[in-house]
């Protein structure tokens, strides 16, 4: 049985927002209780001059800390200091740059899968994240918004498909491997380029988020394009997203690239989930060696500078480049892979994110250090 010095330990792992002190040393910490029969852990801290939104955001870092590092606790209560309303977002010039982010019918949360740059296998990752998160029991749903680029739509062997309308309002998303989806490649011919300007891009993205027969969804995953452009923008004035996950390699210039994405992300108040490593490694099928092609560690480290959740580095192995090709995502085509594994890891850290976070809400950035 848990007992209280553990949780006040991993208590210490929780930073107060904008500061480098934890929420123990700074004397937040008033009161520690375990329910012996129910396992049920009630940690009261003390709110002065914190913010409604610095509360949200202690209390939901708090459980999940509490979760995170230890064992036999069944669930972790945090009364907030006065009575009030999660918000959507914070204060920035003293506007609420969240007053025009209105949920998705339907949808609880919301996940953006994004990265600095191309070619760092962040669509493959999205996939893989949504599979994940259906086999764990989750309804999801994947939105293609990578304009420019879309390849979900192969990723599920769905080459030649096209979307029907019942109502001649909405369209309906095809259903593979537990996931609802859509991708502007199953508008567009296979060859087509899509040359449009920023407004189209927003009108898009706007009508796959909404105009969209969605159902009910305990997560909607939204694969970005690389950058931060237009459709970055047009998710986040539009959506209340719950987090985003971000995708590097190890090179120190996907790297660079990473950190500019998660300060944008961080400038439009949207909370970080984690940052996944990928092509971490090369395992050779045949002899076993392992070769570190793109440098070794960057994302951890990365990770750890910026006080941000590390959620995995993920192998590279031949097999999920042919998986994907075959329209299998490699976590349902070869499950017991290296990569299939890490990959899921990844989803399991994800969704126990998503199960700490308010319904519909989204909590400003978790600091949580290991």
């Amino acid at each position: 049985m848990a007992n209280i010095e553990q949780i006040r330990d991993a208590l210490k792992h929780v930073v107060y927002p904008g500061m480098t002190r934890d929420i123990v040393s700074f004397g937040m910490v008033q009161d520690i209780a375990i329910a012996l029969d129910t396992g049920k852990v009630t940690v009261t801290l003390d709110w002065k001059n914190s913010s409604p939104q610095v509360q949200d955001q202690i209390a939901a870092a708090v459980r999940i800390a509490v979760a995170q590092k230890v064992e036999g606790i069944s669930s972790v209560e945090v009364p907030t200091g006065a009575d009030h309303t999660p918000r959507q977002g914070g204060a920035n010039g003293g506007l609420d740059p969240w007053a025009g982010r209105k949920p998705i019918t339907g949808v609880e949360t919301v996940v953006a899968v994004a990265s600095g740059k191309g070619g760092v296998g962040k669509s493959t990752v999205a996939t893989n994240l949504a599979v994940g998160l259906a086999k764990l029991g989750k309804k999801v749903g994947l939105v293609d918004a990578d304009i420019y680029g879309p390849s979900v739509h192969l990723m599920f062997g769905a080459r030649d498909l096209r979307p029907a309308s019942h109502d001649g309002k909405t369209l309906e998303p095809f259903i593979m491997h537990g996931v609802k989806f859509m991708s502007v490649g199953l508008l567009v011919g296979e060859n087509t380029p899509v040359i449009w300007r920023g407004p189209m891009v927003m009108k898009m993205i706007d009508q796959f988020l909404r105009e969209v027969n969605w159902g009910q969804l305990d997560v909607l995953v939204v694969d970005l394009p690389p950058g931060t452009g237009d459709a970055q923008l047009s998710l986040v004035q539009k959506v209340p997203l719950t987090g985003a996950v971000i995708v590097t390699t190890p090179q120190n210039v996907a790297l660079a690239d990473a950190v500019r994405g998660l300060e944008m992300f961080k400038r439009v108040e949207v909370p970080v989930i984690g940052l996944v490593e990928n092509m971490s490694t090369f395992h050779c099928p045949q002899c076993g060696h392992e070769e570190h092609i793109f440098r070794q560690g960057g994302g951890a480290r990365t990770a750890e500078d910026l006080k941000i959740p590390f959620l995995g580095d993920i192998p590279l192995n031949a097999n999920v480049c042919q998986a994907g090709d075959q329209g299998t995502p490699v976590i349902v085509a070869d499950p017991e892979s290296p990569s299939a594994k890490a990959l899921q890891g990844v989803a399991e850290k994800v969704a126990a994110y998503l199960d700490a976070v308010p319904r519909q809400k989204a909590v400003p950035k978790l600091n949580i250090v290991s």
